[in-house]
């Protein structure tokens, strides 16, 4: 009798503890408005762990036809990252990141043509929706990367082409997978207020 009420003691703190740790993680809602642009970093690591299920998160994004041409280059080294993007206007955001995500897209793949026969030859077209759908993974990254309690900050790479050269350059890049951003993630070392961005006038209802 002694043991199936320990037991069913135990059964309830676990339980208790459970809702506990989930009463005190932030709601999607909470982390949708409470995301920040963070450019200042302590120098800290970001686990391998920590950009897993944030690169996982990144994938689990909406995709066009399921095409989900996003590819994505880490760099956790801090000479490359130095060397690589610590050139640039605001270069320490990247130099002082525990890492830095390229989100790339590939624009072409192999496939057939709508209508085409089963059997009929594939060909090399392109992914009309690679931009959208890696934008898509973009934010997805951005919102994992606050739920875990760290910082990472949007800076655009396509379409300009002496932003993205150089990048796809010094990361070997082949010719049809193109940076669509780069994202420093790490520790922050501010602090920012979220930016009210709520503007009704904004919105039509029906129609214009």
């Amino acid at each position: 009798m002694k043991k199936k009420a320990l037991l069913t003691a135990l059964v309830a703190a676990a339980l208790l503890c459970g809702c506990k740790a989930q009463d005190s993680a932030p709601s999607a809602l909470d982390v949708i408005m409470t995301r920040t642009s963070i450019r200042s970093f302590t120098g800290e690591a970001v686990s391998k762990a920590q950009l897993e299920t944030i690169l996982k998160a990144g994938m689990a994004a909406p995709t066009a036809m399921n095409g989900q041409p996003w590819r994505f280059v880490v760099v956790t080294d801090k000479d490359k990252m130095a060397s690589v993007f610590g050139a640039g206007p605001r270069s320490e955001m990247f130099t002082t990141a525990g890492a830095v995500i390229v989100v790339c897209g590939q624009t072409t793949s192999m496939g057939r043509p709508f209508g085409a026969q089963p059997d009929a030859p594939e060909q090399e077209m392109p992914n009309m929706f690679w931009y959208e759908d890696c934008s898509a993974a973009a934010e997805n990254i951005l919102l994992a990367v606050k739920a875990l309690g760290l910082g990472a900050v949007w800076t655009a790479g396509y379409p300009a082409e002496e932003r993205i050269a150089p990048i796809a350059a010094a990361l070997g890049l082949p010719a049809n997978i193109k940076p669509l951003c780069i994202i420093p993630v790490g520790v922050p070392a501010e602090d920012p207020a979220p930016k009210d961005k709520w503007k009704p006038e904004y919105i039509h209802w029906e129609q214009w």
